[in-house]
């Protein structure tokens, strides 16, 4: 019986080579090649492909990038793409799985820890407070990249919730002034940049002066910016652990 040609799309996490999945690890660990994103990656999660011919994705085409997968992946050899954060967000990995698939190659994915989840744990804030925001939108600004007519920045800032803007910080300028068409100047944000890394850097401040406090820190990439009043929620309780709030695991209790 011939052996399933299969290439397994790895999600490394935000940069801590802690933060990898067991799962990711031990493919890692099996691999015979490794394709990785090599702007983003630290070489210390490459550590444990010890085994793997590796190749940095960071100056390939995708057909280049295709060109060295499906051989090897045909071939019967343990194949990883290895993407940022989670593959799943802004991970191109649809229009990689596209390309493999007419290639006849399996692809399974490995999610992984995203580097906004990675960011609101390094600001010790919950996204989705009580009360105050239960949505979290994720998303960019507009620049060589469009986005769809709905998604437009001015549009999403309408919904005044948490706000996650990855690939955006040579934009902030931009990006400041269409929230302000929503978003009142006071506004909490955080700016995180390397989320996890050993150079982590966080910046508090109103939205109004997010703009000069990004070209201030000299912040030009790799950055993500958090908007909204949950940033600074305190006082909020959900009802999952109220005395008086029964569920199925535990009767409330009045309180006298």
């Amino acid at each position: 019986m011939t052996k399933e040609a299969v290439v397994y799309f790895v999600g490394a996490g935000p940069g801590d080579p802690e933060l990898i999945t067991l799962k990711g690890k031990r493919l890692l660990e099996t691999a015979d090649l490794v394709v990785y994103a090599g702007s983003l990656i630290p070489k210390e999660v490459l550590s444990h492909a010890k085994k793997a011919e590796i190749h940095n994705s960071a100056g390939l085409t995708l057909e280049e990038i295709v060109a060295l997968l499906v051989p090897a992946a045909k071939a019967g050899k343990m194949v990883v793409r290895l993407a940022t954060g989670d593959p799943s967000i802004y991970g191109t990995i649809g229009e990689h799985t596209e390309k493999l698939r007419e290639a006849g190659v399996v692809c399974e994915i490995v999610p992984g820890v995203s580097s906004f989840t990675a960011a609101a744990a390094a600001l010790g804030k919950e996204l989705t407070v009580p009360d105050v925001a239960q949505t979290v939108i994720l998303s960019r600004c507009e620049g060589r990249t469009p986005v769809p007519d709905l998604e437009k920045l001015p549009l999403l800032a309408a919904h005044q919730t948490t706000l996650v803007l990855f690939l955006s910080i040579t934009l902030v300028k931009k990006m400041q002034q269409e929230l302000l068409t929503a978003y009142a100047p006071e506004t909490p944000c955080a700016v995180v940049y390397r989320a996890t890394w050993p150079d982590e850097l966080i910046i508090f401040c109103a939205l109004s002066d997010l703009a000069a406090k990004v070209k201030k820190a000299g912040i030009t990439k790799t950055a993500l910016v958090i908007v909204g009043q949950a940033l600074a929620a305190e006082g909020k309780r959900s009802k999952l652990y109220d005395p008086a709030f029964s569920h199925s695991f535990r009767s409330g209790k009045r309180l006298e």
